[in-house]
């Protein structure tokens, strides 16, 4: 029963989490060194932290994040999307010259850079929107001790993620490619997972025109 339960999670964890590893992948890339690569892993292991929690409290009937904001979450990712595009755009015009010393220093603290903690944290988090709507009603049938191993299957498998997303970063070919487009990648995948996220909500009107 137990090993039931532990596969199930594996499983839907996997399925919920797939887009993770190439966001992982390009954040990785795109850490210039340990400390940045752990704001990596310490910002997906918060935002997946507060997808969690959203999700338990939604199954115990606390109505965190109620369904109607749960799709407005994508705005997160296409604004820093288009930040990380704007600071894409001001390092190509300005060259690669005197200006890479503090682009490499935003990377690493502020959002833009796409490898902040928080920048890391908040895209998890809007990232996840759909994840909630698919753990609340499994966690709302689940039992106590059902939903403890959920939690600890699903915490261990986002260091899973995160050592997988850093393999892939550090692959020679795929450590090529995202030096090369790392830059143009990142920004284009945020916004995607923003409008993904809007329209298979229904936010603002979009994807779902009516019943049926």
């Amino acid at each position: 029963m137990q090993l039931g339960v532990v596969g199930q999670a594996a499983g839907i964890f996997a399925v919920t989490n797939v887009d993770d590893l190439l966001l992982l992948a390009l954040w990785f890339g795109r850490a210039p060194d340990r400390r940045a690569a752990g704001k990596v892993v310490a910002g997906q292991y918060l935002g997946f932290g507060a997808i969690l929690a959203a999700s338990l409290l939604g199954a115990v009937g606390a109505g965190f994040l109620p369904s109607g904001v749960v799709p407005y979450l994508g705005l997160l990712p296409i604004l820093l999307g288009l930040r990380a595009a704007r600071g894409a755009w001001r390092a190509r015009r300005d060259g690669e010259g005197g200006d890479e010393d503090d682009d490499e220093d935003d990377e690493g603290d502020e959002p833009g850079g796409g490898t902040g903690l928080l920048a890391v944290a908040a895209v998890t988090l809007a990232n996840g929107g759909d994840n909630i709507g698919v753990y609340v009603p499994v966690f709302a049938s689940t039992d106590s001790v059902g939903l403890v191993i959920y939690a600890v299957v699903f915490l261990l498998l986002v260091g899973v993620w995160c050592a997988a997303g850093r393999f892939l970063a550090t692959r020679p070919f795929v450590a090529r490619a995202i030096s090369r487009w790392g830059h143009v990648l990142l920004p284009v995948v945020l916004i995607a997972i923003g409008v993904l996220v809007l329209v298979e909500g229904g936010a603002f009107g979009l994807g779902r025109t009516g019943p049926g």
